[in-house]
């Protein structure tokens, strides 16, 4: 796994609370939760590749 990938998950992370905190301030909570739900997606699609990659290392080690 490389570092820049957990800065930009970091930096993800950041920005969706700065923004649901913003929202959420402003009374719009139900644009708050779908930013929250939207940064989540934007992660995991970021980290499918990482996950793939783990599954077939738990596969190789158990010979599956």
């Amino acid at each position: 796994m490389d570092v820049s990938l957990v800065l930009k998950v970091a930096g993800v992370g950041m920005l969706v609370t700065i923004t649901s905190q913003i929202l959420g301030k402003a009374g719009r909570d139900e644009q708050a939760m779908l930013v929250s739900v939207a940064g989540m997606i934007l992660v995991l699609l970021m980290l499918i590749e990482e996950i793939g990659a783990l599954i077939e290392q738990v596969r190789g080690v158990f010979g599956f």
